[in-house]
This record gives structure tokens, C-alpha cells and sequence, in this order.
């Protein structure tokens, strides 16, 4: 009883003195992170749009400086992960991970600047994947991207004393979209713009579909950014191969659902507009941009093994070079590289050896001048085209990358699986295989892992070694004779297949590759290894019309005409080229039935049909791949 009376005696002493009993915790309320001997200081803010919603900001400022410029880069993957110091006080520290090139802007004296995009962990408002523009059917508010890069800037050239009022903006695959929205009404303290690997189109050759075939191992992205603004809800497998869970689910419309996705808008959106409608076509970038005027000098970063956005650097290109009337406002690099490697070491990729740090070597020579340029007017000889040309094994300097023309030397696929720049000299003849959706061809091997696991092999599947594949009955392939001379091609290939099917909806994959001789001098078990340059899918529904799918005629002789991925590249003396053809590229992408259904998301079990495909190899349907040669 003292006990209780001796406390209940403190109390009462202490409330009547006004003071506060202590809590029974050793922690501060709220504790603040030491910053002593750190090289740069770090001030989080929350940065006004013009509708009021504020925007989380990290800037970090190295210590001292005075006129610096500053580099932005606007993210759905969290500023303040983005930003985190490893233990040190050295800025350097506090850098490394997803689109930070810190070499560059550690050593540039730049001011750093990472911002949540709108709804996005510590940003207000809501999220919208890709979000349409303003003055679009899809977008009936006053904000969108480009808006709110606007209202960034100048917050930042208002409020960074330390700035000399100069504002570059650069990042990678989601973020790299976010350099092309500020181009649409760019701020004048934007001085330079460097979007890589973006995302551009997402229904030609980006992120969701390639030529209308879904890529559906994108589904786990979709839930994660959009279920949670914190990225806090995981999309568990209940499979380590996953080839099985979306086999068991049959189509993605069915997964969707046993996965939750029917929640989320973007989901809704992507089982609504199948085709190249309205909705995907407000959000190409590169056609928006098209129409505006070229106010911001442009660096266009692409990978050429890019196996996430392979699309969307140089259809940008495409759009904007023809408006650099005196060849210095466009710019484009081309790396050996998979999606966001040129901010890593990067000598290798997969399997394959470049023989130097292709990544570090471009940061030096390239993305450090040209920002020095813009941002500090610094001198630079940076080229309007810096191209990797694989085989050679060399950088390149370029006044213009090739235009697609659609034309070339045609490398013919020939009868008995053989390949060559003269056609077949025999009438007309067909290569035939059996498509079944429910044995479909692998686009890597099993166990096929999701991505993001431990060791990801997701990076370097483009890489990958073809041989998996290329004994199936179900794949045709073609191999030319070995090369006596070099062939350098550089540009995009361009597949014209003539084929058909018993179904009435097919999907055709065609590969460019490169095959390594026999034995290759210090790589026991290397020889021999197919090394795909290009390769891409084209669901056959489209050939007519993207916007408007229509079934194929059975058995009927049809031309289906797309680009491979762009290519600089050269066949040595010593390889062979090699074509193959197949009609799935599983689970990659979903699977056609085979079978004209009006939405393959929902597509049901009895739906899925084997079929008969034809692809003419001789007379005069023949089919063959146009090769921008070199000469």
C-alpha cells in the first residue's frame, strides 16, 4: 500500500507543477537523423500542384554548392527508397538503385531531386497508370504528367537557392515516360530532357502487348502499383513455376479474376480495349509529341535487348527527329544492354561478353557531356547518334539512325529449313507444323521463375540460348550456310511472312538469330549457342486493322508484315544466320485459341484448338525477313 501511495503522492506533485508523466518508452516522439559530416543535406517537401494536391519531394543538395543545376526525376517507386543514405554520410550513398545514374551526378555537383508522381507513397491525390492528357477523352481533370512536371520545376527554380535556375529531367522505363510528358508544355527552365527505356506505347511494342498479344507476365506489375499506393500488397504465386499457374488459370481474363485484379481500374481498362482503340491511342506518347513543337533539346536512351520497353525509345525517335531541322536537338544511344542496365557495370548480358564496361563507358562519354552542356554550358562532342554495334563489339557515331523503309536485302526462308539472300529456285512449297495451346512453345525454359525472384533471370531472357526451342516440331526453323563475309545490319528487320492457318486467329513469332560457330576458342560448351538479335510476336486477328480485329480465313495464304526489334549488329565469318517460327511464346504472352473469339481475355476452355500452319518458303507467296544491310 506505501507503494501505491508514494505514486499516486508523485502524480498528483507532478500535475499540479504542470509537468508531463513520462511515457513508458526509451524512443523520441519523433526522432531526427543526425546529419553530422555528411557532404550533402537532405530536405523533404511537399511540393503544391495547381489543383492543390501536393507532391512528395526529396531533394538532395550537395553541401556547398552554389549554381548548380538540378536533375530531376519524377517515380512511382518511392522517393524516399530512392534516396536512402547506406550508413554514410557521402551523398553517393544515398544513390545507388533505379535510376540513379550516381557516378554522373555525384560527380557533376548536381542537385538531386526525386518527387512521388500523384498518388504514389508519399504524394497526395490519385494514381492513374499512364495517365492521358490533358484534352483527351480519357483524362476529364485539369492535371496530368506534364502539368505536374511544370508546377515541380518551377517550385524547384523558385525555391533552390543553391540553383543556377537550369532543370534536367532523365529516367528509366516509368520514369523515363515522365521526361516525354514534360516536353508537352515544357517549362522554360527545362533545358534538356532524357527519357530511357520509356514507356511510350503500351499496346505496340511496350509494357501490355506486343502487336495485340497480351504480355501477360505483367499482371503481377499491374496489381502491385495499383492495389496499394505504398506498393504494400504482394501478388503471391501459388506456383514456383509459373508457367503453371497461368496454364491452370487458361485464359488472363481468368487469372485476373482468381488474382483479385478485377479491383483494380487499370485491370478493368486493359479486359475493355483489346484492340488499338481510342484509349491506348491517347496515350501514345510518341504520336503526341509528334504534333508539338520541338522546344527542349532530347536524348533518347534505348536498350537493344530491352525485354520490357522495346519499343518506345525509337518510335519517340521517329517522331521528334524529323522535326531537328539543324541535327541538334535529337539525340539517341543505343547500348547493349536489358531494360535499365546503362546506369550499371554492364560487360556482359546473359551469356554474351561485350569486352568492356558498356554501361560505365557511355555515362563517361556521353550522358555526362551532354548534361555538362545543357545544364552547366560545358563543351561537348557527343554525336547525334551513339550506337553499340555487337559483333564488332564497338561504339559507333551516327549523324541520323536508318529510316524504316520496309526494304532491304531479303533473307529468304527456303525449303529443307534453309535460309539465304537468293530465293528458292523450286515452285511453290510451305513449311507445315501443328499448333497446340495446350503443349505451347516456352519462352524460356522451365521452371519458369516470376520476376523479382532471388537471382532473377527475367533482366537476360532475351539472351537466352534458342536451342530450347528449336528442336519442337511445332517451331520451324531455317539456317543459312556458314558466313564466309561479315554482314552488318543496322536498323530494324522487317518480317514478311506469308502463312496460314486451319483456325480462324493465329499468332506468329519470328526470331533473328545469330548462331556462334561449333567451338568457340575459351568457352567450352559455348559453341553452338543461338543468340537472338530480334525477335517479337504478331497476333494475327490485327493483320488488317489494329483498331478493328478480324478473323482469318482457314487455310487461306495471308502476308503478315511487322518490324523485329531494332538491330546494329554484325554477323561474323564463321556463324550462320538462323529464322525461327512458332505460334505461341508461353507464359510470356497469353495464348490464342486459334480459334476468333471477340475478346481472348475471355476465352474459355473448349476455345482453345490445335492447328494446322503454313508458311511459304518458295514461288511467289514466298516468305522472308528484309534486312537493313550495310553495305
Amino acid at each position: 500500500m506505501r507503494w501505491r501511495l508514494a505514486v499516486a503522492m508523485g502524480l498528483a506533485a507532478l500535475a499540479a507543477s504542470g509537468g508531463t508523466a513520462q511515457t513508458y518508452d526509451d524512443r523520441p516522439v519523433k526522432a531526427v537523423a543526425p546529419n553530422y559530416g555528411f557532404n550533402y543535406e537532405r530536405r523533404v517537401v511537399q511540393i503544391p500542384m495547381r489543383d492543390g494536391t501536393k507532391l512528395h519531394t526529396v531533394i538532395l543538395t550537395p553541401k556547398g554548392a552554389s549554381d548548380a543545376p538540378i536533375l530531376l526525376t519524377r517515380t512511382p517507386y518511392n522517393a524516399e527508397g530512392l534516396t536512402t543514405n547506406r550508413k554514410s554520410g557521402d551523398l553517393g550513398t544515398s544513390l545507388y538503385g533505379y535510376d540513379n545514374a550516381t557516378d554522373v551526378i555525384v560527380d557533376g555537383g548536381y542537385i538531386r531531386v526525386i518527387q512521388d508522381i500523384r498518388g504514389k507513397y508519399g504524394s497526395g491525390g490519385t494514381f492513374v497508370m499512364n495517365r492521358a492528357l490533358v484534352g483527351t477523352a480519357e483524362n476529364p481533370t485539369k492535371v496530368d504528367d506534364a502539368t505536374d512536371c511544370y508546377d515541380t520545376i518551377d517550385w524547384l527554380v523558385k525555391n533552390l537557392k543553391e540553383s543556377n535556375g537550369k532543370v534536367g529531367i532523365l529516367g528509366i522505363s516509368y520514369d523515363g515516360y515522365e521526361p516525354l510528358a514534360a516536353l508537352v508544355n515544357p517549362h522554360p527552365a527545362l533545358k534538356v530532357s532524357v527519357p530511357m527505356n520509356p514507356m511510350v506505347d503500351g499496346w505496340m511494342g511496350d509494357d501490355w502487348f506486343h502487336n495485340g498479344a497480351f504480355r501477360q507476365m505483367g499482371m503481377d506489375y499491374i496489381w502491385e502499383q495499383e492495389a496499394t499506393r505504398d506498393n504494400s500488397l504482394p501478388w503471391v504465386s501459388s506456383s514456383d513455376d509459373v508457367y503453371d499457374l497461368y496454364m491452370r488459370a487458361g485464359s488472363a481474363g481468368e487469372l485476373g479474376k482468381r488474382m483479385g485484379l478485377d479491383q483494380i481500374g487499370f485491370w478493368k481498362s486493359i479486359l475493355a480495349h483489346p484492340a488499338y482503340d481510342k484509349f491506348w491511342q491517347d496515350r501514345a506518347m510518341d504520336a503526341y509529341l509528334a504534333k508539338l513543337p520541338l522546344k527542349v533539346p532530347v536524348m533518347l536512351v534505348h536498350s537493344l535487348w530491352d525485354q520490357e520497353d522495346s519499343y518506345g525509345a525509337l518510335a519517340t525517335y521517329r517522331a521528334l527527329e524529323p522535326k531537328d531541322a539543324n541535327n541538334d536537338m535529337v539525340y539517341l544511344s543505343m547500348g547493349p544492354w536489358h531494360h535499365g542496365q546503362e546506369i550499371e557495370n554492364a560487360d556482359t548480358l546473359g551469356q554474351m561478353r561485350w569486352g568492356q564496361d558498356t554501361g560505365t563507358w557511355w555515362r563517361k562519354n556521353v550522358l555526362a557531356p551532354f548534361l555538362a552542356h545543357y545544364l552547366k554550358d560545358a563543351p561537348m562532342d557527343v554525336a547525334p547518334v551513339t550506337a553499340f554495334e555487337s559483333g564488332t563489339n564497338e561504339w559507333r557515331r551516327f549523324q541520323s539512325w536508318p529510316k524504316d523503309t520496309g526494304e532491304g536485302d531479303r533473307l529468304y526462308l527456303k525449303p529443307g529449313g534453309t535460309l539465304g539472300l537468293d530465293a528458292a529456285a523450286s515452285g511453290e512449297e510451305t513449311a507445315d507444323y501443328v499448333s497446340d495451346p495446350a503443349h505451347p512453345v516456352l519462352f524460356r525454359n522451365r521452371p519458369v521463375q516470376a520476376v523479382g525472384y532471388d537471382d532473377n533471370p527475367w533482366p537476360n531472357w532475351l539472351a537466352d540460348d534458342q536451342r530450347a526451342v528449336s528442336s519442337r516440331p511445332d517451331v520451324l526453323t531455317f539456317t543459312s550456310e556458314v558466313l564466309s563475309q561479315p554482314l552488318k545490319i543496322s536498323g530494324r528487320p522487317m518480317v514478311k511472312l506469308t502463312a496460314s492457318t486451319s483456325g480462324t486467329d493465329s499468332d506468329w513469332v519470328v526470331k533473328l538469330i545469330d548462331v556462334w560457330p561449333d567451338q568457340v576458342p575459351g568457352r567450352p560448351g559455348f559453341g553452338g549457342y543461338q543468340f537472338a538479335v530480334g525477335m517479337d510476336i504478331f497476333r494475327g486477328r490485327y493483320r488488317e486493322s489494329f483498331s478493328e480485329p478480324k478473323a482469318l480465313t482457314p487455310n487461306a495464304p495471308l502476308l503478315y508484315n511487322f518490324a523485329l526489334p531494332a538491330a546494329n549488329y554484325v554477323f561474323l565469318p564463321g556463324h550462320r544466320i538462323m529464322v525461327q517460327v512458332q505460334s505461341s511464346w508461353f507464359p510470356l504472352y497469353d495464348r490464342n485459341p486459334q480459334s476468333f473469339v471477340s475478346n481472348i481475355f475471355l476465352t474459355k476452355p473448349a476455345d482453345y484448338r490445335k492447328a494446322t500452319q503454313r508458311v511459304w518458303v518458295s514461288g511467289a507467296n514466298e516468305s522472308y525477313i528484309a534486312l537493313p544491310v550495310v553495305k
